[in-house]
């Protein structure tokens, strides 16, 4: 495009873009001046500014694809996104969070720093990037574990790392490996969530479920396993199974049980624990964390009663 054509043709211009994205420096290549490209920026004016040195060729409220491109032309040919636009656009929905930021990983060589709306961080460790939507990310076990490492809270890592589980289909020891192989910076939460992972939770109930157990002093039991009779019939996955005592601790919650279904499905659950023998406690997930004393105790009493049980029926 010759100096100055680019007045005469705005279509053409916008097809050298990304999706109207563009940098003032592949602009300066098309004849268009530094100047006229940030005054074209000035308010009132049709276009705007999006990062330092990138410009989106039309006024209005950016897309988010628009302001994820705008993230991967500021960080350069090399740049990839990774954190929690990564972890959505390969299907997770993810805790919320209180910033739209684009967080990015560049070689440890680049000189790209942190602006705006753009978390750069640099790594000697650039994973293989996937595509997705034409944008280039982090696999997911490293979106999920990049986003872990920036919060300062175990609840949104709870809910990341059993999502990435149960929804994103991440096995808990990839996720383990991709920890340890990681900074060590920000990793100490997301070990403390994962170590619960890797014993069977499945959602932050479980979690909240493990901590309780482990106020009780009762021996471990095994979470979520599949329980079957002696005739090899389906009796249950309860999340909690003492299987010395016969013991089998649900967490249920309201919202599943208003249904009629739900709750007949339920008791049908808790006959065939009775047929099997097994006992059962059930839970509701907010008593986890509101009484926990409370459902510790709990907890050890339906123990002693089920121990109780077994000695008598020997």
């Amino acid at each position: 495009m010759r100096t100055g054509e680019w007045a005469r043709d705005h279509e053409a211009l916008y097809k050298l873009s990304r999706d109207g994205v563009i940098t003032v420096a592949r602009l300066v290549e098309f004849g268009v001046s530094k100047r006229t490209c940030y005054r074209r920026c000035r308010p009132g004016q049709p276009w705007q500014r999006l990062l330092p040195g990138v410009i989106l060729l039309r006024s209005g409220r950016p897309t988010r694809g628009q302001v994820v491109e705008g993230a991967l032309l500021y960080g350069g040919s090399e740049a990839i996104v990774t954190g929690m636009e990564a972890c959505r656009r390969q299907g997770l929905r993810g805790p919320k969070t209180t910033t739209d930021r684009i967080h990015l990983l560049v070689p440890a060589g680049c000189q790209v720093s942190s602006a705006e709306y753009v978390l750069v961080e640099r790594t000697t460790r650039m994973p293989r990037p996937v595509t997705v939507d034409g944008v280039a990310m982090a696999p997911l076990v490293r979106a999920v574990l990049d986003e872990c490492r920036r919060f300062t809270t175990l609840d949104p890592i709870r809910a990341l790392l059993t999502e990435a589980v149960q929804r994103g289909g991440l096995n808990p020891e990839a996720l383990r490996r991709e920890l340890e192989d990681g900074s060590d910076r920000g990793s100490a939460l997301p070990r403390e969530v994962l170590r619960d992972v890797l014993r069977g939770a499945r959602s932050v109930a479980e979690i909240d479920a493990m901590a309780v157990w482990r106020r009780t002093g009762l021996p471990e039991p095994v979470w979520n396993q599949e329980l079957r009779d002696a005739a090899g019939r389906y009796v249950g996955t309860p999340d909690g199974y003492f299987r010395k005592v016969q013991l089998a601790w649900e967490v249920d919650s309201y919202d599943f049980h208003f249904g009629k279904k739900q709750y007949a499905a339920t008791l049908a659950r808790n006959g065939r624990y009775a047929a099997a023998g097994i006992a059962v406690l059930q839970t509701l997930p907010s008593r986890l964390r509101t009484e926990p004393k409370e459902v510790a105790a709990e907890l050890v009493a339906a123990y002693l009663a089920a121990e109780a049980r077994g000695r008598h029926a020997a």
